[in-house]
């Protein structure tokens, strides 16, 4: 190995560290009676059992809302492209507090969206909250990835389609979302683990109270904040076996593809 590459390696091993240093720390942070007793808490259950359950419900609607939108982007050419890019890419680079701050301000009793549907009001602070935060972060990760799975496809197979007959729809479905079902696998797979891990827009718009709109990073934040740190490391390692979870479901998936 030259110079340059263990010049290189030098970084490495320090990313390395951290990670490891980092999980560890959270791991061995508690023995092991705390840590069976943390991560069995119903608070930790029910903080679970929201997240999962709104997760999914969030990406089954950013699914409905990017597949077909991501699909009509890469066939026609809209007017203004590249504005509506910039806009539909905001919510990946807005930081989540100011995403919540104009989801609020957008329905809440006072804001123009209530005020031409009065059914919107009761969303806020409720676990329909929790739902509109998740699929608005959610729908953007999903939207850019299934314009690139798209955009993989070789033209010639929708225009065969089309000339044996086959519409539009039933070309998407037949054709080309089987073509590229592992990238937009995996680009579900980055919008859901996005969807359980938000925070900053859940608490702007569903607010934080305990077995209301408790999801586990909204119990993580309860907890540190009154001091509680055995329930905030058990929210914290669900989230982790999660994470871990949906990483290994990936990479099986491109393993696979190869």
């Amino acid at each position: 190995m030259n110079i340059s590459l263990k010049l290189a390696l030098l970084p490495l091993l320090l990313l390395l560290s951290i990670v490891c240093g980092s999980v560890s720390a959270m791991i061995f942070q508690l023995d092991t009676g705390s840590l069976i007793e943390t991560i069995c808490n119903p608070e930790i259950h029910f903080a679970l059992g929201m997240s999962l359950g709104t997760s999914l419900i969030s990406l089954c609607l950013a699914m409905l809302i990017a597949i077909p939108a991501a699909w009509l982007m890469n066939q026609v050419k809209l007017p203004g492209q590249s504005i509506i890019d910039t806009l539909l890419d905001l919510p990946m680079v807005l930081p989540p507090l100011v995403t919540g701050m104009g989801l609020l301000l957008l329905i809440s009793p006072q804001g123009p969206l209530a005020q031409l549907l009065p059914s919107l009001r009761g969303l806020v602070f409720s676990p329909a909250g929790i739902v509109i935060a998740q699929t608005y972060v959610a729908t953007a990760i999903m939207l850019r990835s299934c314009r690139g799975a798209f955009s993989t496809i070789d033209p010639g197979y929708r225009l065969t389609a089309y000339n044996l007959g086959l519409s539009p729809l039933a070309t998407l479905i037949k054709v080309e979302l089987p073509l590229c079902w592992r990238p937009l696998v995996c680009g579900a797979i980055l919008a859901w683990s996005r969807a359980i891990g938000e925070f900053g827009a859940t608490l702007m718009l569903a607010g934080a109270t305990r077995f209301r709109t408790e999801t586990l990073p909204m119990a993580i934040y309860l907890n540190i904040s009154s001091g509680d740190f055995q329930l905030a490391i058990g929210a914290a390692l669900w989230l982790l076996v999660i994470a871990a979870c949906l990483l290994f479901v990936t990479r099986a998936i491109n393993r696979c593809e190869h």
